[in-house]
């Protein structure tokens, strides 16, 4: 993360814990404004996919129907199965780290927000107890659970969790909204602090990001970073109504961006000619 006094000194906004930024489009004076994220290292894809899926399992837990509950299942073992693939506990404490370093660089600054800073360093230093005192093991109950690990196995064939092939499953279901929201709340909440912490380092890394004008120039952009300051993310702005989208490859040295103009799902999308005017923040 790089900042300057002056973003240290900006009106305060709210803990990702609570409100995950670019969960929405932007919403501009004379239309909406699109957000196009793209992580440019193995651990920002991994933090932005399990942030994704956390939003989505919420979402879908609180609408209190079967169908929500069986979205919102399947979006749990999609973050069981995120989880166990990487040290994603170790991560998000290293990072954690570095930010509360990196923020306690600019205490003894003159013109910071003191109160804004301290409420970032609070949050974080919440959030690394919180997932300290999980422990390494803290998602050992939800893999060991038979009635999971049975969702999950049939989850794998197309249409595999009919009431056929999981009469427990459906007894489930059958139970009130009530019953079944609070017993996926539960299982949710020993994923908790570690979600809580990446959504926090994923809003911490978006509010930092410099943003500037740029323009590509007959639809291309290319970037080159610095590789004293390696950038973690890139995020790219557009207005809606442009009907375009941005197409990014490339590597955390050197990326270049093409932007597609949307013709509808009956046909293929093709570069535009034409000069892109667009925001850039860059994240480090």
């Amino acid at each position: 993360m790089t900042t300057d006094t002056a973003e240290l000194a900006a009106p305060a906004h709210a803990s990702a814990a609570s409100t995950p930024v670019g969960s929405a489009p932007l919403i501009r004076e004379n239309g909406r404004i699109l957000v196009f994220e793209q992580p440019l290292n193995e651990r920002m894809r991994t933090f932005l996919r399990l942030d994704f899926l956390y939003n989505q399992a919420l979402y879908h837990n609180e609408t209190g129907s079967q169908w929500g509950s069986r979205a919102a299942v399947g979006s749990l073992i999609d973050i069981l199965a995120v989880v166990s693939r990487s040290d994603l506990r170790s991560d998000a404490l290293k990072e954690i780290e570095r930010q509360l370093q990196l923020l306690g660089e600019y205490q003894s600054r003159p013109g910071v927000d003191t109160q804004r800073l301290k409420t970032f360093i609070g949050n974080l230093g919440r959030l690394r107890a919180d997932l300290m005192n999980a422990g390494v093991a803290c998602q050992q109950p939800l893999r060991d659970s038979e009635f999971l690990n049975a969702v999950k196995h049939r989850s794998s064939i197309p249409g595999g969790t009919c009431e056929f092939d999981l009469p427990d499953y459906l007894y489930w279901l059958s139970e009130p909204d009530e019953a079944r929201t609070q017993a996926f709340s539960q299982w949710l909440a020993v994923l908790r602090p570690l979600c809580d912490a990446v959504a926090e380092l994923l809003w911490l890394t978006r509010q930092f990001g410099r943003t500037r004008q740029e323009c590509a120039r007959g639809g291309t952009f290319t970037i080159t970073f610095d590789r004293d300051n390696p950038l973690q993310m890139l995020r790219i702005m557009l207005p809606a109504e442009t009907g375009l989208y941005p197409e990014v490859s490339g590597s955390h040295h050197r990326c270049s961006v093409r932007f597609l103009t949307w013709k509808g799902l009956s046909e293929r999308a093709a570069q535009t000619n034409e000069d892109v005017p667009f925001q850039l923040s860059t994240c480090a």
